[in-house]
């Protein structure tokens, strides 16, 4: 599967990989930063945003996406960003493809399983009557009334996309995404992934629990943690600087010096 992309800067590899419902519209900032030093591409995951929509959608098959581009990019390994689904994404290509990950940064989300927690945006998305919406202050007003973080009302629309006809339509792959949803809360299993491993949290967030950190050692023995003030579970959103300073140390940090404890 060819998936869409963007690339900037030059250097070294760097892949970000955004969560559900994203598109790489919303790493673009960050991108555009790290590209300073490095060369980042920003995809979007199959189902979502440009890029194809496909029956079959679980973790394995975005990793052997992933595996793909990079190949079309000859790209031998790549510095691997991923935040929530796509940090999800991510742990699994550490585990299936080790050998083409140089560093592994995760954000805001653990290898477990999750409980639904998406269920009031499924049904608010299903009920908007796209091909009676003439314009997107329509579908946020119809939104306000099931959705009412204004943050969250932005993101979702950032996927509604204009037709031909003067309708609009959803970018990414609703149906599909819903049907496998719980495909989506389960764990990543593996062997053990050695690597140099970052996981970000943000404070406000409970994706990472205090007690998750036996597990993620178990499976990725090489890895620090940063907890990130201010910042709930769009933490590239909350506090995009630093973020981005917390990036940047451990890509640039030689492989025998400490992080963070």
């Amino acid at each position: 599967m060819k998936l869409n992309y963007k690339s900037f800067g030059q250097g070294e590899p760097i892949i970000i990989l955004h969560g559900l419902f994203g598109m790489l519209d919303n790493w673009q900032t960050i991108a555009k930063k790290l590209a300073e030093q490095y060369w980042v591409f920003v995809v979007d995951l199959r189902n979502h945003g440009k890029s194809p929509h496909h029956p079959i959608f679980n973790y394995q098959a975005m990793v052997e996406d992933i595996h793909e581009f990079m190949e079309n990019q000859w790209i031998y390994n790549a510095s691997i960003i991923g935040h929530s689904m796509g940090g999800k994404v991510a742990m699994q290509l550490a585990f299936s493809y080790p050998e083409t990950i140089n560093k592994l940064i995760i954000v805001d989300i653990a290898p477990k399983q999750y409980a639904r927690g998406h269920d009031a945006i499924f049904e608010a998305l299903f009920s908007l009557k796209l091909d009676q919406i003439s314009s997107r202050k329509e579908a946020i007003e119809e939104l306000k009334a099931k959705i009412q973080e204004e943050g969250v009302r932005q993101f979702l629309l950032k996927n509604l996309a204009r037709t031909k006809e003067g309708t609009y339509q959803w970018k990414m792959n609703l149906p599909v995404i819903y049907e496998h949803y719980p495909t989506l809360m389960n764990p990543i299993e593996g062997e053990k992934y050695e690597g140099e491993t970052l996981f970000i949290r943000g404070d406000k967030s409970t994706y990472i629990l205090d007690e998750d950190w036996i597990n993620i050692g178990t499976l990725f023995p090489n890895y620090n943690s940063v907890t990130i003030a201010n910042a709930g579970h769009w933490v590239h959103a909350d506090a995009p600087l630093v973020l981005l300073e917390t990036i940047f140390h451990f890509l640039n940090l030689d492989s025998k010096d400490i992080l963070y404890f």
